[in-house]
């Protein structure tokens, strides 16, 4: 529990045993003690920041091997290379890019005044906002804790992190991490189940970023909103990937088979369904299934592919399957199911699917991968446009013209050509979704603006009479402001 101390304002924040199991009373109360703790220390300077930013990836990186082990607890199997490329590099990345860049991001920024302010100066300062809101889901626990919470520090704030319920070895290696860093003063790690999970999005934030379904999305946005709570929301969608009629189809398998069994498909950003010309179905499929057999089956790398999380979520997979088939479709599995595989589930793509089928009516968020035939970009562009907008869009091909058409013609959070989910890795560039995949946008110095307030201050010289000149003169200015502006 954190104390402050009245007399002198100061925090003391007691050494914890993490995550915290918290009732949502007590949840309440550790909030109070975060936010009096920043209103004790409420401008860090940029070496405190660097400080923090900068333990905490030695405590990231000392633990490496933890994580690794904790995610394999979490999921009955998870790949060591999948850890390090979605979880444990990208956070010590964008702890290595904020550092790199913080100086100029605080550095206030000059803008021009006009010649309605002249001669007073305009500049735009960078605040922090107090104590921000992680919600994190389980698929990616570390970067998806971490990387808000990076550029919320980076910021000059605090942070409370609610962990997912659903991936606790790995939440008790994420809080030995904070506490090993000894930032318990910086960063707060909560867990709890659903009750918690609601009382958390009650709380008045001073910014709420989520990550996670447009269903619950919608419910954390509701709860903010009663606080009038900033929020970021990185939901997800059916991400799709055309396919066009010259691409090298080795190419775009490669980049199907990274995005889909990177985490077993279980990506906010993975693809979701392939558009693909008639023509060359038969040959995606064909391709798929045996250079997937080639990477994965055949290979003698220890990184397998991973399992599905839960029982709960391999057999909603299993739903999506039977249902698929019930309805007319046809499985294209690279590898049938075996009795004793445990909860991989190898990629399965599906032809003659239609609308009333729920693997187009739902995000798969799995090895489950949906195949559209098309004759013309235009039915694929109809498709997507009259559906809620995607997460991601990916496009391979070589062709700019249809490239271009592509991107000015369809709206998505991002956008990879030739290429699947590595986007998300960017650190010098936006990451959010657009309407029902999200709102708002972090990393790179677009994450450093969400956390801050930007706050524009004006500066008049006191030694230069401007407003008792402008009162004294009301019709030669109305004149003067009139010739030049309105025109």
């Amino acid at each position: 529990m954190s104390v402050i101390s009245p007399a002198t304002a100061q925090e003391r924040l007691s050494p914890q045993q993490f995550p915290q199991q918290l009732s949502p009373q007590q949840l309440e109360s550790q909030f109070s003690a975060m936010k009096a703790a920043y209103h004790a220390h409420p401008a860090p300077s940029y070496q405190q920041r660097v400080d923090v930013l900068k333990r905490l990836k030695q405590a990231i990186i000392a633990n490496e091997q933890a994580i690794y082990d904790a995610l394999k607890q979490d999921y009955g199997y998870r790949s060591e290379f999948d850890t390090l490329i979605a979880d444990i590099l990208p956070s010590v990345a964008s702890i290595n890019y904020a550092i790199k860049h913080l100086k100029k991001w605080m550095k206030p920024s000059k803008r021009h005044s006009g010649l309605m302010l002249a001669p007073s100066k305009v500049t735009v300062h960078y605040q922090p906002l107090g104590v921000v809101g992680v919600i994190t889901p389980w698929n990616f626990p570390f970067f998806l804790a971490f990387g808000p919470t990076v550029q919320a520090i980076a910021a000059g704030n605090r942070v409370m992190i609610k962990m997912s319920e659903f991936t606790p070895h790995a939440n008790k290696t994420l809080a030995k991490v904070v506490t090993d860093a000894e930032l318990e003063q910086h960063i707060q790690i909560i867990e709890g189940e659903a009750d918690i999970g609601a009382a958390f999005s009650a709380l008045p934030f001073d910014h709420l970023i989520f990550t996670g379904s447009s269903a619950v999305g919608k419910q954390v946005a509701r709860a903010a909103a009663d606080n009038l709570t900033p929020i970021t929301l990185e939901l997800g969608g059916k991400s799709p990937t055309i396919i066009d009629s010259d691409i090298d189809i080795n190419v775009a398998v490669d980049a199907l088979i990274l995005g889909k069994s990177l985490n077993s498909g279980q990506i906010c950003v993975a693809p979701d369904y392939i558009f693909v010309p008639k023509a060359r179905q038969q040959e995606l499929i064909d391709v798929f299934i045996q250079r997937y057999t080639e990477y994965h089956l055949d290979s003698k790398d220890s990184n397998t592919q991973t399992h599905i999380v839960s029982d709960r979520q391999y057999e909603r997979l299993m739903h999506l399957l039977n249902d698929t088939q019930q309805k007319g479709g046809q499985i294209h599995p690279v590898k049938e199911i075996e009795a004793d595989q445990g909860r991989r589930l190898y990629p399965h793509l599906v032809t003659n699917v239609t609308e009333e089928m729920a693997i187009l009516q739902q995000e798969i968020f799995g090895s489950i991968l949906p195949i559209i035939s098309y004759d013309s970009i235009e039915e694929v562009i109809d498709y997507i446009t009259a559906r809620p907008r995607p997460l991601a869009l990916y496009i391979m091909s070589d062709n700019q013209a249809l490239i271009d058409t592509l991107l000015s013609r369809t709206h998505s959070g991002g956008v990879a050509i030739n290429d699947t989910v590595m986007h998300v890795a960017a650190d010098d560039a936006p990451f959010g979704g657009v309407g029902n995949s999200g709102i708002g946008h972090y990393h790179g110095f677009e994450g450093f603006q969400t956390f801050s307030k930007a706050k524009t201050v004006l500066r008049s010289r006191s030694k230069i009479p401007k407003n008792r000149f402008i009162l004294k003169n009301r019709s030669f200015v109305a004149k003067t402001l009139r010739k030049w502006l309105l025109r």
